[in-house]
């Protein structure tokens, strides 16, 4: 030994691959087995997510983001923008897993939301960007049962498994993806202030505008909002136009992102462009907010995922690499700071999915309450978690031979997409004062269940004083997480959780520390870490 790189190859953490990420996160396997789905089924799916060769169509598609190209060499307008291979075959991976249809085919008897909610959560440890065209495809549904004409023309079409990337009509191809289009330069979130109008023209109307924000431009179809007579509308304006020929969708440049680069984001412009309405003119915001709720939901599923992956890849390191002859899983200092990382995702899992669950069981009162309040938490929770992760691997964490550069980028995504903190926060408050009466028995059922683990009643009372009082919206960020802190606890305690005590005791009391590992969790350290990844 000559003490050169290549000799220092010892005491190495090895590459994370080719791992079941179903069957080795105990909290997921167990949330799936409490609402009845087929773990066979959805541990195939984690092997598939888990393989080295997926892992890495991550990182290429990343690696080479999308270009657009507006003109072909004739300088005709082709408005098309190329993707990489390994995009490509991730997002035939997802939609043939069944990602986008799931919910809706009939496929999945028992829980299908939940269930394929579970297919998202491993899809997202792979690689999160090509998941936006896949969640807003599953996600359109929502809108266009406010349309059933439109919705029976369209649905074989959105629910096929056949991923089809052809730039062709709609109506020619084997499977179709569907995007959405509502914020603008001068409003962003106030889309009651856009600016793009709708003319109508016999049986269908002509769209000129913009938008600042458009994701997965190559998607078939898009649910945008503009101005008609009556006010905002919801129409669905098609790639290409009935008669063939291409629509007057005009793509100007494509969005130079933080992260979520495998994923295409672009500002557009229209020209005329041929669209049909969904739902009442007048009525966009509530046509279209079905899809934006269901939205918001696979952001917290997917916040989560990317939560546990950088756990995983933590733990990958550190019970493989050794410091001052002790392996970095057995020295005190690392043990508590991933533990508690552990805790977290042990709460957000049993939360995230108690959602889901609650929507495939029609608790509309919990939905509609705590969707907004669960993003809100696990979305904003995800980069510090995903940050400590990194720092976990040290150095190495840091360069982008390894994920984690990515996924730290990637991590604060969705806690803006489909309603930023402060969004959500009030949408909070909106769902509590049109419905106090049901918003009061959803917080008093969460408080029982709850308080069969862990005294809650100071924590109920300042909820319910804050909900009363005229600063209300000054608070909304303290009522917005201790709900969704209340409904964690909440979720432990129905699952029988041995954690949930404890996820009491650490996140709902004490000091008000914040950095992961000032928790003293105690002789649940080794319980936590072991769950987290099993062998």
């Amino acid at each position: 030994m000559t003490g050169f790189l290549e000799d220092a190859s010892f005491n190495q953490s090895p590459a994370f691959g080719d791992v079941d990420l179903f069957s080795a996160d105990k909290p997921l396997s167990e949330a799936a087995a409490r609402c009845g789905l087929d773990a066979k089924a959805l541990a195939a799916c984690g092997k598939d997510y888990g393989s080295a060769e997926t892992l890495d169509l991550g990182r290429v598609a990343n690696e080479n983001p999308p270009r657009l190209r507006t003109m072909d060499g004739k300088g005709n307008r082709i408005d098309f923008v190329e993707f990489h291979p390994a995009y490509h075959a991730l997002m035939a991976k997802s939609i043939g897993w069944g990602i986008h249809s799931g919910a809706h085919d009939g496929s999945e008897p028992n829980a299908p939301l939940t269930s394929r909610a579970v297919r998202l959560y491993l899809a997202t440890q792979a690689e999160s960007g090509h998941l936006c065209p896949i969640t807003m495809t599953h996600a359109c549904i929502g809108a266009l049962k406010s349309e059933p004409d439109v919705l029976a023309k369209w649905q074989a079409k959105i629910v096929s498994r056949e991923y089809d990337k052809r730039a062709l009509p709609w109506w020619e191809k084997a499977g179709v993806t569907l995007g959405m289009g509502m914020t603008e330069r001068q409003g962003g979130t106030d889309v009651r202030a856009n600016i793009t109008e709708a003319a109508l023209h016999g049986d269908h109307v002509e769209i000129s505008g913009h938008k600042w924000f458009m994701s997965a431009p190559m998607c078939d179809a898009f649910l945008v909002l503009a101005q008609a007579p009556g006010g905002l509308t919801c129409y669905l304006m098609p790639r290409y136009r009935p008669d063939g020929s291409q629509n007057a969708i005009r793509f100007q440049r494509l969005k130079d992102k933080l992260g979520n680069k495998s994923n295409a984001s672009s500002e557009v412009e229209f020209h005329g462009a041929w669209a049909e309405r969904i739902g009442a003119e007048g009525q966009g915001v509530r046509t279209i907010i079905e899809m934006v709720n269901l939205t918001r939901l696979d952001c917290a599923i997917a916040s989560a995922g990317q939560m546990r992956f950088g756990l995983s890849q933590a733990l990958n390191h550190i019970r493989n690499r050794s410091v001052f002859q002790k392996r970095l899983a057995d020295q005190p200092a690392m043990r508590a700071v991933v533990a508690d990382i552990a805790l977290e995702l042990e709460a957000q899992i049993a939360l995230v999915f108690r959602l889901a669950h609650a929507i495939d069981k029609g608790e509309t009162a919990y939905a509609r309450l705590l969707t907004p309040a669960v993003k809100f938490l696990i979305c904003k929770s995800t980069p510090h978690a995903v940050y400590e992760s990194l720092e976990c691997l040290g150095g190495n964490g840091y360069t982008e031979d390894l994920p984690m550069a990515r996924l730290y980028r990637e991590a604060p995504l969705n806690a803006i997409w489909e309603g930023s903190g402060n969004v959500m926060a009030l949408d909070v408050l909106r769902a509590a004062g049109r419905a106090p009466d049901a918003t009061m028995e959803t917080v008093g059922a969460l408080v029982r269940t709850a308080g069969q683990a862990f005294d809650v009643r100071r924590l109920a009372a300042a909820l319910e004083k804050t909900l009363k009082s005229p600063d209300a919206e000054r608070r909304a960020r303290f009522l917005c997480e201790g709900l969704a802190r209340l409904a964690a606890l909440a979720a432990l305690a129905e699952a029988n959780s041995p954690f949930a005590t404890l996820y009491g005791d650490a996140r709902l009391t004490g000091f008000p520390f914040s950095q992961y590992g000032a928790a003293d969790l105690g002789a649940s350290e080794a319980a936590l870490l072991d769950r987290a990844l099993a062998a």
